[in-house]
């Protein structure tokens, strides 16, 4: 009989001092279409904000730029007065033209201004953790840099992370401030950024996969579906749980619009996979 697997943490600490759920709550769905505009359920998404809470629930991600504003508005009218322990992270670095469109933008400008945004829509004095959502190619590395120390040694921001860096990336923003998250685009079929994940676990900085699953791989989406009928699981549950073995520095932040989906991705830590389906999910090939 295979032996099952489900030894993992549960628990990750953020920056030392910030413990969360590894399984979180991406809040860029509880948009409109193409993360642009109020979502076609108001009362869904507060439902939703609300119930992720209620099944545990601490670490929510979410950014300026998902409506824009949309997505912060709405955290701040379900939850605040916050809960004691709940983090949310928040992230800057984007502009909005229309739907599906992110024109990136790093310059202190245009970071500073949405920063205060954040704040005041959040109702926060304070951001537990502010993520640069891109590195802005026409502007000075170290400009960006140099705010967001500025609004840590400020007090605006507590913890300081990173969006689609590389290695090179972290150790440049290092030289300015601690970097205690990377958020990249990572799955079990999509490991380009495998040596940042690897370089995360050796400084004990969180890894936050955000596309957690490739629908365009057909292969990997076949051997998902065997073991997820083993399970009696989704495929996306599967895909999410395998990262959850994978390393232990990686936060979790699936993102729905529906309280009944919202359920499902919680059931994710209930699977038990074998070893013998870690291996066979481990040796999947890029699509």
């Amino acid at each position: 009989m295979a032996t099952t697997l489900n030894s993992y943490s549960r628990t990750f600490t953020i920056g030392g001092d910030l413990p969360v759920s590894r399984l979180g709550y991406g809040a860029m769905r509880i948009t409109g279409q193409g993360i642009w505009g109020p979502p076609k359920d108001h009362d869904e998404s507060i439902r939703v904000l609300k119930r992720a809470v209620e099944l545990g629930v601490n670490f929510i991600d979410t950014a300026d730029s998902y409506g824009p504003h949309v997505s912060e508005e709405l955290i701040a009218e379900a939850l605040h007065p916050y809960p004691t322990g709940l983090v949310i992270a928040t992230k800057g670095g984007l502009e909005r033209t229309g739907p599906d469109q992110w024109p990136v933008n790093g310059h202190p400008d245009h970071l500073r201004k949405v920063l205060d945004g954040s704040l005041k829509r959040l109702k926060l004095e304070q951001i537990d953790l502010y993520q640069l959502h891109r590195i802005d190619p026409k502007v000075p590395a170290e400009l960006t840099f140099e705010f967001l120390q500025e609004a840590q040694q400020t007090g605006k921001v507590k913890h300081i992370g990173l969006s689609e860096v590389s290695v090179d990336d972290i150790k440049d923003a290092q030289q300015y401030f601690e970097v205690v998250s990377v958020q990249n685009m990572y799955s079990v079929d999509n490991r380009k950024w495998e040596p940042v994940l690897e370089y995360c676990k050796e400084q004990d900085i969180a890894f936050i996969p955000w596309f957690p699953l490739n629908a365009g791989n057909i292969s990997a989406q076949e051997k998902l579906r065997t073991i997820a009928a083993k399970h009696g699981a989704t495929i996306h549950q599967v895909a999410l749980n395998w990262l959850l073995n994978h390393a232990d520095n990686i936060l979790l932040i699936p993102g729905t619009s529906s309280v009944e989906h919202l359920e499902e991705n919680m059931k994710t830590t209930d699977i038990q996979l074998s070893e013998d389906d870690i291996k066979e999910l481990d040796g999947i090939s890029p699509a």
